[in-house]
């Protein structure tokens, strides 16, 4: 920093970084814009040292809290996935999807949480929320990212953990003309089928006639072939007290000789749905591409024009084998309380019962389109206009003939009895008789093709001034709309013959290839040693359950299709039942449109106080949000019961409800930094943010699902009037760059938030339907029977006992609901509201980067640390409020750089967090995303011989960790996932 009484110039190096990241900032983060072409003098550090030191020197002249990844070259990028870079940076984690990184998490608040702009624009998300996948984007076409992680007024609103601002390639912000091309090969050991996918990418930036017109464009297609295998807990764990009293609910176990430690009254605990095991191959490829056109006819005007696409298609086949529990009587091994779980939880059938095979073949494609203007003109030498125009939008639908997501099932009826151990991470399976199961058992039940559509338009329109007072003051104000509209369109085929149809011979033998479950798992389990602690440890044979059929999907549909009835509500678009249908108007369909209209004004002020050079930017942001929700959900008119615990819905027409909501909110902001020397850095900001509710909580309408079980069924009804959460934060950090590309810094912040999102569960009777386990027919079957009969054994009572009743179909095994002797089913309806109580964010952020001289060793190591007074308590029962994605994280980078090879080795750690308040049982329960740890490689080398020519290979999860999602207690798994390494091979030419 050079001070020149009251008018400051920045070091070269900081004027010229706006050239180097190839485009703009959103926030003013104080580069000189003052220094001429002829003033700049370009340092030019290339490799990851260069990367580092245009990173730091953002991070330190800016006025609020900024961190910056830049790419260590023109369309090299650190990470082969964005989010993967991201998560490199103090404070910032990630969400992974088969193995590779999707959704961010800033200071402990999770993807919804933080907005996501594209050069400053808000970009439409193709998964129908607020959450930015970053699973679209390919870092080759990417300069640089900023996480601005404290509020300023000039920034949109949206985010309370941090606004992301992805940058990319501006042509005339480019000293020449410059080319690259790089490709790589992936093997990806996740997958069986041992292949090798291809990526290529490339850029080319050029200007001409004298500098004043720019052409950019940016390209890359990737292929990826992965698969993974799963453990899963179907619809999650069902929640009961302790209390004896609770022992007739469904699921609930008897308090007696039957239970080994049996939970105690004032405990509470949980039972399993079911243990699935789940293969999964998938493939993806994923197309990016940019056109950037600048002109600029004289000095003080110039125009940029640029079209962005993307293109993220995946195919997903999967197989798997599953038990489903009756919740009839059991034997059960339990921990101790007060949250109590079943080391051993086992049911014993007196008929057999089905052991289920399912399959399913579904791909789906998100595509992003944006096309946008920017002028940007020097009035006078005090006054800057920008306008900036951008129209998306973004699409996800089906990419094949079988939907996004379809599931065919079969099954073959040999069980005779179940039992899982969850002693280990992986819950280990037994089934009476099922490593005894034949392909000819095998019969055609249930299925469900499901089809679904996203759409989301974004037009926005921001008009911003920089106005000069003196040398030492400026002023900044401006305004935007913003709309967003966000539909969600579904429809499902669905037949509900979970009992079977068919008979032995209607396939053949050959569509079905006998094969093993464990040893596909590099996951330990139990042995069924704890059995030994029941009463009777012989009443259940507890073989470990190793036998699959992996059966052709194609061909058993299409069997299928030729042989069996039409049983769904909707015919698919083939004609028949085992197909998806298109006719998006005949189930859900919800719109929602949102208008956000805003106003700025922030003042700029700098001085010194003695030796010291003080910054501060202090402003007002107004935002005013209108919300208008129409949605047409289906409606029902009876329930049959179909099968032991399955109570089918019959669909008829949709209802349509139009629901509105709107807000504003008056928002200051103060950002100070203070040069306390020529090397040290005190920062503190103030600011009031708000990160408004997913689109998936304001859609309008009462949906429930199809399904229903003993228990009742279960829904939702979206909410647009619901606030957004609303945050006052204060941050403090202290910085110390005592090397040209080393520093140290320490960071402050809390966050106190209101309006936290909750849902309250409401019983209702919405249809009003004769539930037909709750009647005259159901009482009669439960007196005649002994006590904790299967619903199979009830309903063969009223099949035997009420076979003339018109309600009860002997031959086709319904009985429907009755509305004379029958009392109404009861739906468990969710809807989210606001909480008007306060809670607080603490954190602590600790970095350091190093590098030891001229040796070319060097290390990024950094520290997150955060904590609330709003912790989720698994004791609880009842819904509550709580912040997801809270959990401390850690990185630890080592590189080395020097003579043209480069090395980085890197640790990132994530402690346990909060994914979810809700399981798929209906029920509030939590779900937790266990510790997870990763280690990447990357080397790279400069062909000596020709110049601009290097070779890299990457190294990904190099020492194959799994992911593993769990309930209140590490025993109730929810979900266990096991990828592998992936390992890419490449060159990269510049011209």
């Amino acid at each position: 920093m050079q001070k020149h009484g009251t008018s400051f110039t920045k070091t070269r190096l900081a004027a010229s970084l706006s050239i180097a990241l190839g485009v703009s900032s959103i926030a003013p983060v104080a580069l000189a814009q003052e220094a001429s072409a002829d003033d700049v003098e370009v340092i030019n550090v290339k490799g990851v040292r260069g990367s580092l030191i245009r990173s730091m020197d953002v991070k330190r002249s800016s006025d609020g809290i900024v961190d910056v990844i830049s790419a260590e070259d023109m369309g090299k990028f650190p990470d082969t996935n964005l989010a993967e870079s991201m998560q490199r940076i103090t404070g910032v984690a990630i969400d992974r999807s088969n193995g590779e990184g999707s959704e961010i998490t800033v200071r402990g608040w999770g993807p919804q949480q933080n907005l996501v702009l594209f050069n400053g624009r808000q970009m439409p998300s193709s998964t129908g929320s607020r959450s930015f996948d970053f699973a679209n984007i390919a870092s080759e076409g990417v300069s640089g990212v900023e996480v601005h992680k404290t509020g300023n007024a000039a920034i949109a609103t949206g985010g309370i953990g941090a606004t992301v601002n992805i940058l990319t390639n501006r042509p005339l912000n480019n000293a020449g003309t410059v080319a690259v091309v790089s490709g790589k090969l992936v093997n990806d050991t996740s997958t069986d089928k041992g292949s090798v996918t291809p990526e290529i990418s490339g850029i080319y930036s050029t200007k001409f006639d004298d500098g004043k017109f720019g052409v950019s464009i940016t390209g890359s297609i990737q292929k990826r072939e992965s698969g993974n295998q799963q453990a899963q807990v179907g619809t999650g764990w069902r929640n009961f007290e302790g209390s004896a009293d609770n022992t007739t609910d469904w699921g609930g176990v008897a308090d007696d000789s039957t239970q080994i430690n049996r939970p105690g009254a004032d405990d509470v605990y949980s039972v399993p749905q079911t243990t699935i095991y789940r293969f999964e191959e998938q493939q993806r490829t994923r197309k990016n591409a940019q056109l950037v056109l600048q002109y600029r006819p004289v000095d003080t005007l110039t125009a940029t024009l640029d079209y962005t696409f993307f293109e993220n298609a995946t195919a997903v086949q999967h197989q798997d084998i599953s038990a489903w529990y009756g919740f009839g009587p059991s034997e059960n091994v339990w921990t101790d309380g007060p949250v109590a779980s079943p080391l051993l939880y086992s049911e014993t059938y007196s008929a057999p019962g089905d052991l289920s095979m399912a399959a399913g073949q579904s791909a789906g494609k998100s595509t992003t389109n944006s096309i946008g203007l920017n002028l940007e003109w020097e009035a006078t030498d005090d006054l800057k206009v920008s306008l900036d125009y951008h129209n998306s939008d973004s699409e996800y639908g089906a990419d094949g003939p079988w939907g996004t997501s379809s599931n065919l099932s079969m099954a073959g009826f040999v069980r005779t009895s179940a039992a899982t151990d969850f002693t280990g991470d992986l819950p280990i399976l037994s089934v009476g008789g099922g490593n005894d199961v034949e392909w000819s058992d095998m019969r055609v039940t249930g299925s469900v093709f499901g089809n679904g559509r996203n759409t989301q338009d974004i037009e926005q329109t921001q008009l911003d001034f920089e106005y000069n007072l003196n040398d030492t003051t400026s002023i900044d104000f401006g305004l935007a709309v913003n709309e967003v509209s966000n539909r969600v369109q579904n429809v499902n085929v669905q037949r509900n013959d979970w009992g079977g149809v068919g008979e032995e011979g209607d396939f053949e033998e050959e569509w079905f290839k006998r094969d093993t479950i464990h040893d596909k798992f590099d996951v330990s389990g139990g042995d069924f040693s704890v059995a030994n602690q029941l009463n009777d440890p012989t009443l259940t044979d507890f073989s470990i359950l190793d036998t699959i059929f992996f059966w052709d999907f194609e061909e058993i549909r299409a069997r299928a299709a030729e042989l069996y009835d039409n049983t769904s509500t909707i015919i698919g678009d083939c004609g028949n039942s085992f197909c998806p249908s298109t006719q998006f108007d005949a189930q859900e369909d919800r719109t929602t449109t949102e208008t956000n209209t805003s106003a700025y004004v922030k003042v700029n002020w700098e001085t010194d106080i003695g030796d010291m050079y003080l910054r501060l930017d202090g402003g007002l942001r107004y935002e005013q949000t209108d919300v208008k929700s129409t949605s047409a959900v289906v409606a029902y008119d009876q329930a049959t019961w179909v099968a032991g615990t399955e109570v089918v819905l019959n669909e008829n027409g949709r209802t349509f409800l139009t629901q509105e909501g709107d807000y504003d909110y008056l928002l200051p902001s103060l950002n100070v930094s203070l040069e306390v020397t020529d090397d040290i850095v005190v920062r503190a900001a103030y600011s009031e943010t708000i990160s408004r509710a997913d689109y998936s909580n304001l859609l309008g309408g009462t949906s429930v699902a199809s399904l229903a079980n003993r228990a009742g069924g279960n829904g939702s009804a979206g909410n647009p009037g619901l606030l957004p959460l609303e945050s006052t934060n204060f941050d403090l950090s202290f910085e110390w760059y005592y090397d040209d590309v080393s520093y140290v810094s320490v960071g402050y912040f809390t966050k106190d938030v209101v309006n936290f999102i909750s849902s309250d569960n409401v019983d209702s009777d919405v249809f009003n339907l004769a539930n037909p386990l709750d009647g005259a027919k159901y009482d009669a079957a439960i007196a005649a029977l002994p006590a904790g009969a299967t619903g199979e054994e009830i309903r063969e009572y009223i099949f035997t006992n009420f076979a003339d009743d018109p309600f009860v179909d002997v031959a086709a095994g319904t009985i429907t609901g009755d509305p004379a002797t029958d009392n109404t089913l009861i739906f468990t309806i969710g809807t989210p509201t606001n909480s008007a109580e306060s809670r607080t964010v603490d954190g602590l952020e600790l970095a350091v980067q190093h590098f030891f001289g001229d040796s070319g060793f060097g290390i990024l190591a950094n520290y997150t640390y955060v904590d609330s007074d709003l912790e989720y308590d698994n004791t609880v029962l009842d819904d509550q409020a709580a912040i997801l994605g809270l959990s401390d994280t850690a990185n630890l980078i080592g590189v080395y750089e020097k003579d043209g090879l480069s090395l980085r080795l890197a640790y990132n750690w994530r402690d346990q967090f909060l994914n979810s308040r809700s399981q798929d049982t209906g029920g509030f329960a939590p779900q937790y995303t266990e510790e997870y740890s990763q280690w990447d490689l990357n080397a790279s080398y400069e062909i000596p011989s020709v110049e601009g020519l290097s070779v890299f290979v990457e190294a990904l999860n190099i020492t194959d960790e799994y992911t593993r999602i769990s309930g209140r207690a590490t025993e109730q798994v929810l979900n266990l996932t096991q990828t592998g390494a992936r390992y890419n091979l490449g060159a990269r030419y510049r011209f």
